[in-house]
């Protein structure tokens, strides 16, 4: 089996690790863990590549404890009753659990005891969010630290370093390959030593170019995981961006977006936007919205991304109103605590004295709608964020006022 470069260019030892200084720095929390010579079971989450492994084999190495490395997915039960039996031989042992969050209840039950003995160090692994996805049990029982992305900086200190190893001897590349290789790796560290070592090896002579580069790899590799935090975190930052009117910042994710050709996911998230965020304030962009998505699935891409511009900029500049969405809030909170009343006789199936509304001078006759212990109950808080919404609240307080008058 010939291992990764990344796998053979792991840290030894907690001195070695790229980044997360505020957790391996000077005077952070983990460093300090090993110079006092006393390691608590804790979980560490972030997106790929970005160290989570390598802090935990660091920390193993910079302590000489003995440690073994499971996958929760992977792995059995028979596997944790081995590491637990080794754990007493040695008197204690780190056991390093990646996938963390898919720890079953079985294995959680053989590993539990031993975890509160401190028989067991865990360390689990992983790149959902721990306050979502892993169970309370093991959670309350573990620090729980988060990585930070790695910047680009980083990312070039790591392939400089790979580049003097004996690993790629001989390799010729200058400063501006290296920096675009970092580039293309989106801050995954694992992804750029990778592809550093599959353009070592698609060569000759050893000589990285960037011609070398861009026939191996020209997209960046993007943490967007549909089944993950990563994912959601993306369509989160593209709803926001839009609801916050910043329009460059909706162009920015809506490119990631489609960087993934994740067009699906478009379409419904702008459709929540259009009737959540912008509503009555501009009713017009529903009907656009519509429109833009039938032309994208008509054209297919990559022309889909002229009506996607359009729209896009004109939905993050528009002005906005969620008084629809919170007035239908209210109306079903009042339901569900308990203000389901009788309907007024007047508006029954088999009412005889309801008033027909378009036989009455504008279409509108005063009687009673709400029932009866709701009378003057208002859900509908007018956002005056345009002239539509505006014009919109002005008959809604002509409505109100002539609900007022005396008969």
């Amino acid at each position: 089996m010939i291992e990764p470069l990344a796998i053979k260019l792991r840290p030894k030892n907690i001195d070695d690790v790229i980044g997360q200084k505020h957790l391996v720095g000077k005077d952070a929390p983990i460093r300090n863990f090993v110079n006092n010579g006393r390691i608590f079971s804790m979980i560490l989450y972030g997106q790929p590549g970005i160290g989570k492994t390598s802090i935990a084999q660091a920390i193993s190495g910079s302590t000489n404890l003995k440690y073994r490395m499971l996958n929760a997915t992977i792995n059995n039960k028979k596997d944790i009753e081995i590491v637990i039996e080794e754990a007493k031989m040695y008197d204690g042992i780190i056991l390093i659990m990646d996938e963390i969050h898919r720890l079953n209840k079985d294995k959680q039950d053989i590993l539990l005891p031993h975890l509160e003995s401190g028989l067991i160090t865990l360390i689990g692994l992983t790149t959902s969010n721990p306050y979502h996805k892993i169970n309370p049990a093991i959670r309350s029982r573990c620090q729980i630290f988060e990585l930070k992305p790695l910047t680009l900086d980083d990312i070039i200190l790591a392939l400089k370093n790979a580049c003097k190893t004996e690993y790629l001897k001989g390799i010729k590349i200058n400063n501006d390959v290296i920096e675009y290789i970092a580039k293309l790796s989106s801050g995954d560290l694992r992804c750029a030593y990778n592809l550093l070592e599959i353009c070592y090896y698609s060569t000759s002579d050893k000589k990285i170019t960037m011609d070398v580069v861009t026939k191996i790899n020209n997209k960046p590799a993007l943490f967007a995981d549909k089944n993950e935090t990563g994912h959601y975190d993306l369509l989160s930052a593209f709803q926001k961006s839009i609801r916050g009117s910043d329009v460059n910042a909706s162009l920015h994710y809506l490119a990631r977006l489609l960087v993934i050709d994740d067009l699906d996911s478009i379409f419904r998230r702008m459709t929540v936007i259009a009737y959540e965020d912008i509503g009555l304030a501009n009713p017009e962009i529903g009907p656009k919205v519509d429109a833009c998505i039938n032309a994208c699935e008509r054209v297919g891409m990559p022309e889909a991304i002229i009506p996607l511009s359009v729209v896009i900029i004109e939905m993050a500049l528009s002005p906005k109103s969620n008084s629809a969405n919170e007035a239908l809030n209210a109306a079903i909170a009042d339901i569900e605590n308990g203000n389901n009343y009788p309907i007024p006789e007047t508006i029954r199936i088999d009412s005889t004295i309801y008033k027909y509304p378009h036989n009455y001078k504008g279409s509108y006759v005063k009687q009673q709608y709400m029932p009866d212990n709701l009378i003057n109950k208002e859900y509908y808080k007018a956002k005056l964020t345009s002239k539509y919404e505006k014009m919109l609240n002005d008959i809604y307080e002509k409505i109100k006022k002539i609900n007022k008058t005396e008969d």
